[in-house]
């Protein structure tokens, strides 16, 4: 066995025992610990960790841990440039493209308002939204520590937030979401890509009121619902639009 001194910051914080946070402590760890195992067995899930120093040096998660190491673990930088240092990751993903687990359904219906590709079942098991996360090159959405400590998850986030609103605004400030965004361009039901259609084609399927006040239309091909812009639009969009202003 051999004993390394761990430091954890920010928000990384929030997954260890009290006693534990914003302070350096000594944790015992098995002669062929990595910085990842140790890590996610002090609580933290890898994919919320950026960057590992082990005695001041950037490290990967395969780095084995020696007998007095001291390990500083750091989550996303949200202003500090580390482009020059080494991070966990190989490489960020190209595009931002989610899955999201049973319990965050609402969080998944606003991130395909914003146009967010949001994969989202609460039929989904663990094993399956890992699977669909490592093929696809997905993010993982979810408040279960144990599943974003999943060897082939690579990319994912904790959800700290407990309403669905509070959620987006979360995901929007870490992933810094809002130069990519693309509101109402996929289906709130399917994830399917919405097209604009002529009120002449849908007429006939409209209520009354909707027909006699709104001209413009989208369709969903793939469960035919038709969109337009009555007052769930209307609060969506002022959701919308406070979390668009790119800072």
């Amino acid at each position: 066995m051999v004993t390394a001194t761990f430091r954890f910051y920010e928000e990384l914080n929030t997954f260890l025992p009290g006693e534990r946070r914003k302070r350096a402590f000594d944790a015992v760890c098995a002669r062929t610990a990595t910085t990842k195992h140790m890590i996610e067995v002090l609580g933290v899930p890898h994919t919320e960790v950026e960057l590992v120093l082990v005695n001041g040096e950037t490290v990967g998660f395969d780095r084995l841990l020696r007998d007095g190491d001291r390990v500083s673990v750091y989550p996303k930088f949200e202003t500090l440039d580390i482009i020059p240092l080494l991070r966990v990751r190989d490489h960020p993903l190209r595009t931002n493209r989610f899955i999201a687990d049973a319990h965050l359904g609402g969080l998944a219906h606003l991130l395909r308002m914003a146009g967010f590709d949001t994969l989202y079942d609460n039929n989904f098991v663990d094993s399956a939204i890992a699977s669909i996360a490592e093929k696809e090159a997905r993010i993982v959405l979810t408040r279960d520590r144990e599943l974003l400590k999943r060897r082939i998850i690579t990319h994912g986030c904790y959800v700290h937030a407990l309403k669905s609103t509070q959620q987006l605004k979360e995901i929007f400030d870490r992933l810094d979401l809002a130069r990519s965004a693309r509101p109402f361009t996929l289906c709130l039901q399917c994830n399917a890509p919405l097209r604009s259609i002529d009120k002449t084609l849908v007429e006939e399927r409209l209520p009354p009121k909707v027909r006699a006040h709104f001209e413009r239309f989208s369709t969903c091909d793939l469960c035919q619902r038709v969109f337009w812009e009555g007052t769930h639009w209307r609060s969506m969009q002022a959701l919308l639009a406070e979390l668009m202003v790119t800072k």
